[in-house]
Parts: structure tokens; C-alpha cells; sequence
């Protein structure tokens, strides 16, 4: 599990319908949305996806959508699907 950095935190803090949001969903899904926020590589694309994030979650999203989620987790294999997409990504990086 990803720990929530400080600016992130502070975004969901800023808005009640977003913390009351963000209390309410499940662990994984907090660590999606986390993961999701940390895996870009640049400082602007963190930045951009913290703002989409609230975003999502202000209208009720309770993660981060067309997203292959954490591939992170050690608590299980990944997907083969997730294993394609990877592979895909991969070959398109060359």
C-alpha cells in the first residue's frame, strides 16, 4: 500500500464532499487513486492528475477510471490483462 503524500492529502482536505468521499471508500481504492497520482514520471503530470482527481471524486468517483490499477500490490499476481497492457505499453516506449 502507497502512503498519501502531503499534497494530495491537502487537495482532499480542501474539499469537504471530496475527504467525506475519500474516508468513505475502501483502502484499495484509496491506494488506486494514490498510485495512479504517483506514477506519472513528471512533476506536471502529478500535478494535473491530483486536480483530475478531485475532480472525479467531487462528481463521486470512487476510482480512478480506464486505469490498469496498482502494480504495485504484492498480495496477488497481476492479470493477464494487465500483464498485455504492460507488454503493449512496453513495445510502444521502443
Amino acid at each position: 500500500m502507497h502512503t498519501l503524500p502531503a499534497d494530495f492529502k491537502a487537495a482532499i482536505a480542501s474539499n469537504k464532499a471530496v475527504q467525506t468521499l475519500w474516508d468513505d471508500i475502501t483502502p484499495l481504492a484509496r491506494n488506486e487513486w494514490i498510485c495512479w497520482v504517483i506514477s506519472g514520471k513528471k512533476a506536471e503530470t502529478r500535478g494535473v492528475r491530483i486536480e483530475k482527481a478531485i475532480s472525479k471524486m467531487k462528481g463521486g468517483m470512487r476510482r480512478p477510471c480506464c486505469w490498469i490499477g496498482c502494480i504495485h500490490r504484492t498480495d496477488k499476481k497481476i492479470s493477464p490483462s494487465v500483464q498485455w497492457a504492460l507488454g503493449k505499453k512496453a513495445k510502444s516506449a521502443r
